[in-house]
């Protein structure tokens, strides 16, 4: 059997060399020739199978002991024997590996910087490339005496230095050493730093600046999101951002486009993810986990609201479980792993919250300029009074717990806002406001506490507890007696046999005693919320399987004094980059040599030594302090001394003098201070406390003692002193946590968010460029770029990628195995084979090649999808007419039988009842024909009555003989009864109908009356209008009437006065004529003037009354009009009153309507002409007056 599998494989490597054969001799026929010296070298050999080509042994990048690999002095750039793994875009085939210059990748070791790794090159291939940087005038990065790096170009050489021109004119020697290929300008600001043409430390860094300089705070290497801290408030987030992620109008790297290609990789793949988001304290870790999970509450949303209280349990978390440090205002001191669930559609069903090491320590102890858990100061600040008053709270200044930092608020944060927005969140997740009273009053337990002092009472340092408010009110929230109180922290009970040994506590461990009771009550109280929270975020059935975990973890601390709590932060964030290389790394790497894939090996720092220094068993760094915690009389001082003896020889750890020790890190090297690392790693509880929270009334309190595993037998040692056997520490247990934690995240398909700080003052636009490097370093952010560039990212196997674009083939392959068709399909669509190499079981893809694949099996299946669409609804449609059309053959068939059925019912009814009528007519015949046998014969005896007795007996006679006639006739009338009989019942059938005629008819005429009885009141609306309307132009006429005369009676008076004027000036005349008669005339002289001017004058009042009679004709006219109107008018109204309205009554009103607006244009016509005449003759007498006087005036002089 292994031989025939052993023969197998080599049939099928052999044939699948023969089958790519042809296209790797293609692509050496159809290599560029000539290259610039100073471009990147290209990616390792398209070859499908693994090559004989490998570097040598002796090449490295980093040590194994970190040292660097080979090195040229002088050396430009970087530079590897055959392969570089950097750019994607050329391959270098052997026989020119000599005629190509390369930079090769920058070591990201602490101790290091980057530098040229690489067997020496030729000096003639230096040169070549120094001359064509310096005759094409490009950029280099110079590096500085202090570290850092400037934009320049190459001016000279002279031996091992050159001459560079910095960007600001100065021009300074360096070592070629120090000189690395700077990007073009083109490349300034990329979203991918996989876009930069050379990846190197100065590149990657000033390409970051570049963009956080724009507000562009995002940024991608490779499959890791790149975030910096803005320190501000940007406008970059909300449903608008949300809306265009989801709908891939933005691709730009973002938080959002991180979660929704979570999001999407789970709904496709059916596989859980999780996102990582790892950095340094204060870079950002809480914000961008809060921004992650609003998209993902935004996607997954429904109409259940979960996704709100998902989102409120980020104020719960952070009340209680961030403070304020020196670098951090907001400062998560706990890990959270958020595990978000979805349902088969994608809404989120429920989630489920996990926390890691809580800061303890932290509620009892704070350094100069920080804060406690920001709960306190909020409960303090924002709390009701009433509340104040039941819990007996006081200021946050009177507290020594929060006192003793000499730090109360935050700038830019109200806390009472704070607790106010608590409050709503712990309504939305349904805590009832009981629960809540009961959290506040164990957070006051723990202020009051911390106000308990003690006073020495003796030379032996022992105590007595001060019996003030702070123990009163303590032991009144808790619900015990104050004596219970003092003497659980001031006494220690010992189990001797059966006697019990009581113990008084000297000062120190008095307030060791009281800061470990308070320690308890907040890490259960914070537990208890986390479950709290749980509980209404709870799954249950409708779990499926598919979910999203979010971990927000403490990022790695490095401080002046680093004690317990950094060390176990550090090596959680040791954990997981050793999680982060592992996925990135090794099993990537290895999945490449497994699959026989041409690939050059990227070298990376593995923290996996730094692992074991923690982990390995029985001399790790847990080990060795859980040996020493389990010995009573163990010292901080012979705990350091411990590791030193047994863990000198780890290359990862160093001993320092007293109790510090070094480790080197991933991210750097961290001093330590054993000093109080064996009371934090055991963290005892007395067992006098024990008791007291057993005994409280307190229900939280009893919950809290029930969790506790200890008994009076196990907890006899002096305070604690050694760890119980029983009792895991902290250290041990935190290991533990941890382990599940990887072992869950695992499971699930990683994404990372690398959040980095770029300045130490929290100030927005401020980049410190070593502060920033340190932390790319630390991350590994090169190595990640360089083996995103060399590597395949998309990769299946080749029954998948046939079955998902094997259709895409134009043609039918006549070979129907997987291999063929993948490799079909990659040359129908002109992938380069650059682009991808296939390996025994996969196909590997370079970034963006799966993109165009996919865009055209979307663009085929949405027109497959158009045509099964259409021809869907064909068939739709038809099915539908078939079956409308049988559906109405069969209606009318049922209808046929139904209306049978009922024809018959009918006709069974009518006879029954015809048969019953006809005895009823034939009965009301019978009766009517004894009726009008009766009328008849009295009728006849009446007649036969008013006949005169005093007939002759001739008549007598006659009328005897006549009397045999008319009994003739009245049997001829009896027997024309019946005839007669229905002729009356037509008539009355006749009449019945006339009737019913009339009946409608005079519900016609009814509501014709109505019709005309709304018109009538239209018509009186209408009149009413009318009449108002007549008035006022009445009232307008009277007034220019009233004008007219007002005008008239002054021309009148002036008309006297003119007459009067001519009256005297005839007398003048005269006496002139007389006077005239005196004096002598000249030759040809005519009538005086004045004889004249008085004829026209006695023809201007003519003109003058003439115009006086015409307006008062006018006037009177007016007054005979308005009177015949006016008397129409209502007379029209009287008449029609009584009558209903008719068209003719319209018509009248309509003609009366038009007769006056007729005469009364033609009235203001003519009292137009009237106004006219009197204003000539005004304007004649004016003249006349005018000339008279300047008559007189010449006659004067």
């Amino acid at each position: 059997m292994m031989l025939s599998s052993a023969s197998m494989s080599s049939l099928t490597r052999s044939s699948l060399e023969e089958m790519l054969e042809s296209l790797r001799r293609r692509d050496e026929e159809e290599r560029p020739k000539d290259k610039p010296p100073a471009l990147p070298a290209r990616p390792p050999s398209r070859a499908r199978l693994p090559s004989a080509r490998r570097l040598p042994n002796s090449f490295k990048v980093d040590g194994e002991n970190g040292e660097m690999g080979h090195r040229r002095k002088g050396s430009f750039g970087q530079k590897k024997l055959k392969i570089d793994v950097e750019s994607p875009y050329v391959v270098i085939s052997e026989e020119k590996v000599n005629e190509q210059v390369s930079p090769c990748p920058v070591s990201t070791s602490i101790e290091s910087s980057t530098d040229c790794e690489a067997p020496p090159p030729s000096g003639e291939l230096e040169d070549d490339n120094v001359v064509y940087f310096i005759k094409k005038k490009l950029h280099v990065w110079c590096r500085q005496p202090k570290g850092k790096w400037e934009l320049g170009t190459i001016h000279s050489t002279s031996g091992e230095e050159a001459s560079v021109s910095l960007s600001n004119g100065n021009v300074m020697k360096v070592a070629r050493s120090d000189l690395l290929p700077a990007n073009p300008d083109i490349l300034e600001g990329v979203e991918d730093l996989i876009q930069l043409s050379y990846l190197n430390e100065p590149s990657v860094l000033y390409n970051l600046q570049s963009r956080y300089s724009q507000d562009m705070f995002y940024s991608k290497a490779g499959p890791i999101l790149i975030a910096l801290n803005p320190f501000k408030d940007v406008q970059i987030y909300g449903n608008d951002y949300i809306s265009a992620y989801r709908k891939k109008l933005m691709d730009s790297p973002h938080v959002y486009a991180m979660a929704d290609a979570a999001y999407n990789e789970m709904m496709g793949d059916e596989v859980n993810q999780s996102i990582i988001i790892s950095g340094e304290s204060g870079s950002g870790k809480t914000e961008t986990a809060k921004i992650a999970m609003q998209y993902l509450a935004a996607l997954g949303g429904g109409c259940s609201g979960i996704e709100n209280e998902i989102l409120q349990t980020n104020f719960i978390l952070e009340a209680f479980g961030n403070a304020k440090t020196a670098r951090n205002d907001n400062s998560s001191r706990f890990g959270k792993l958020i595990e978000i669930h979805f349902s088969a559609i994608g809404k989120i069903c429920g989630a489920k919250i996990q926390t890691f090491l809580l800061e303890k320590s932290r509620v009892v102890q704070l350094a100069l300029g920080e804060r406690s858990y920001h709960i306190f100061y909020q409960l303090c600040a924002g709390s009701s009074s009433d509340l104040k008053e039941r819990l007996n709270l006081r200021a946050a200044s009177e507290y020594k717990y929060l006192n003793q930092s000499e730090c109360l608020t935050i700038d830019g944060v109200d806390d009472a806002k704070k607790f106010h927005r608590l409050m709503e969140a712990l309504d939305v997740i349904r805590m009832c406001k009981e629960d809540q009273e009961l959290v506040f009053k164990m957070l006051a337990v723990i202020l009051w506490l911390g106000n308990i002092s003690f006073q020495v009472n003796d030379n032996e340092n022992h105590i007595e507890v001060v019996n003030d408010e702070a123990v009163t009110n303590a032991a009144l929230l808790m619900g015990c007696s104050s004596q219970e109180l003092m003497e659980a922290l001031s006494t220690h009970k010992i189990q001797a046999g059966k006697d019990t040994i009581t113990k008084t506590l000297t000062l120190r461990q008095a307030i060791d005693a009281r800061d470990a009771l308070a320690k308890f009550i907040y890490a259960s109280l914070f537990d208890w919320l986390v479950d709290q929270v749980n509980k209404s975020l709870e799954v249950g059935k409708r779990r499926t399987g598919r979910s999203i975990s979010i971990l927000d973890i403490y990022g790695f601390e490095s401080f002046q004094n680093n004690s317990f709590e950094q060390f176990c932060i550090n090596y959680a964030n040791e954990r997981l980059q050793q999680h982060f290389n592992r996925h990135l790394f090794k099993l990537e790497q290895e999945d490449y040599e497994l699959d026989g894939i041409d690939w050059s090996r990227v070298d990376f720092e593995d923290n996996q030594e730094c692992l074991n220094l923690f982990e390995k068993k029985p001399l790790g760094l847990f080990s060795l302090l859980d040996e020493e915690s389990n010995f009573p009389r163990a010292t901080d001082l012979t705990l350091a001394n411990k590791l030193k003896q047994h863990l000198h020889t780890n290359p990862c750890f160093k001993g320092e003098r007293g109790r510090a020790f070094s480790v080197c890190h991933y991210a750097g090297e961290v001093l330590y201070d054993t000093t109080g690392f064996l009371e934090k790693n055991r963290d005892p509880l007395p067992s006098g406390s024990i008791q007291l929270l057993s005994s409280c009334s307190c229900e939280l309190l009893q919950l809290f003692s029930k969790t506790l595993n200890h008994s009076p037998k196990q907890s006899n040692s002096l305070c604690g002193g050694a760890l119980d056997s029983q009792k895991q520490s902290v250290g041990t247990k935190f290991k533990g946590q941890l382990f599940k934690l990887m072992h869950q995240l695992e499971s699930t398909t990683p994404h990372f968010i690398r959040c980095i700080k770029p300045n130490t003052k929290q100030l927005s636009r401020i980049y410190d460029q070593d502060l920033v490097l340190q932390q790319l370093k630390s991350c590994g952010v090169l190595e990640v770029v360089r083996i995103s560039r060399a590597g395949y990212p998309t990769r299946m196997t080749h029954q998948e990628f046939s079955r998902r674009y094997g259709f895409l083939l134009s043609e039918a392959n006549t070979s129907q195995d997987p291999l063929s068709i993948s490799v079909a399909v990659l040359q129908q669509f002109n992938i380069p084979p650059e682009m991808y190499q296939v390996g025994f079981t996969k196909l590997y893809l370079r970034t963006g090649q799966i993109g165009a694949l996919e865009d055209r099996r979307k663009h085929l299946l949405q027109g497959i999808l158009g045509i099964q669409s259409s021809f869907r609804g064909y068939q739709a449609r038809r099915h539908y007419h078939e079956l409308k059309k049988g559906v109405t053959t069969l209606q009318s068939f049922v209808r046929g039988e139904i209306a049978r059925r009922e024809y018959g019912g009918m006709m069974k009814s009518s006879i029954t009842i015809s048969s019953e009528n006809v005895k009823e007519i034939q009965a009301a015949t019978t009766l009517q024909s004894v009726i009008r046998g009766w009328l008849v014969r009295r009728h006849a005896h009446g007649m036969n009555k008013s006949k005169k007795y005093g007939e002759n007996t001739k008549s007598t006679q006659r009328s005897r003989v006549k009397m045999p006639k008319e009994k003739d006739v009245s049997r001829e009338r009896v027997q024309n009864l019946p005839s007669a009989l229905a002729e009356l019942q037509k008539r009355v059938v006749k009449a019945e109908a006339t009737i019913d005629q009339k009946e409608e008819e005079n519900a016609e005429l009814k509501e014709q009356l109505k019709q005309f009885e709304r018109r009538w009141i239209e018509y009186e609306k209408k009149m009413k209008s009318m009449e108002e309307m007549w008035q006022k132009q009445m009232a307008s006429l009277q007034m220019s009437l009233a004008a007219a005369r007002k005008s008239l009676s002054t021309e009148n008076a002036g008309a006297q006065h003119a007459r009067r004027d001519v009256a005297s000036s005839g007398y003048e005349s005269e006496e002139a004529t007389s006077m005239g008669t005196r004096t002598p005339r000249t030759p040809g002289t005519s009538t005086p003037l004045k004889y004249s001017s008085s004829l026209s004058e006695a023809r201007a009042v003519r003109d003058a009354n003439g115009s006086l009679s015409s307006v008062s004709n006018l006037m009177k006219e007016f007054e005979q009009r308005r009177q015949t109107f006016d008397n129409d008018a209502r007379a029209l109204v009287e008449v029609k009153m009584g009558q209903s309205t008719n068209a003719n009554s319209i018509e009248e009103l309509r003609k009366l309507k038009h007769r006056f607006e007729g005469w009364k244009k033609e009235y203001k016509i003519r009292l137009k002409e009237t106004k006219i005449r009197l204003n000539k003759v005004g304007n004649s007498e004016m003249d006349k007056r005018k000339r008279w006087w300047g008559k007189l005036s010449s006659r004067a002089l």
